[in-house]
């Protein structure tokens, strides 16, 4: 009985593991240009829930991204589930889209950081001067309630 078991468990866990590679298409997408695709996919997928410039949310912007890579999307689901299939090339085209991204967002939030500062540096500048003429137009205004006092001494 247990070497029946033994049999049935190894059976079973062999027919289990698949290795198989599919074929190429005709039509694959490059793997540097499907980690671009990838990148672009990414931004379009996290995009979807966020305002545009017309405050409208819930857009499907993958149509733009094929689009602009001149593919469709059953093109883009052969070479993707072919890559799939090479576990080591599909592996590395996602690191190198995560690594893409992350190093565009690292820009991004420099170039942010430096704006925010420009900005609060510009705005510090403005209250200085706010300030200055602020203080110019009480002196004014005292040196002018003191004319007036002295006007009316005199008079």
């Amino acid at each position: 009985m247990k070497k029946t078991a033994f049999l049935i468990l190894t059976v079973i866990l062999c027919s289990c593991t698949s290795n198989s590679i599919l074929e190429k298409p005709k039509d694959l997408i490059p793997k540097d240009t499907m980690s671009l695709l990838v990148q672009e996919l990414m931004k379009a997928s996290s995009a979807k829930f966020i305002k545009n410039k017309n405050l409208q949310k819930n857009i499907n912007y993958m149509p733009f991204v094929y689009d602009r890579f001149n593919i469709d999307s059953s093109r883009f689901k052969r070479s993707n589930f072919y890559y799939m299939s090479t576990i080591d090339d599909y592996i590395k085209i996602y690191d190198d889209a995560k690594k893409q991204l992350e190093e565009q967002k690292t820009f991004y939030d420099l170039l942010k950081k430096e704006q925010d500062s420009l900005r609060r540096d510009s705005i510090k500048k403005v209250r200085a001067l706010k300030r200055k003429t602020d203080s110019l137009k009480q002196k004014t205004k005292i040196k002018d309630s003191i004319l007036k006092v002295d006007s009316l001494i005199i008079n």
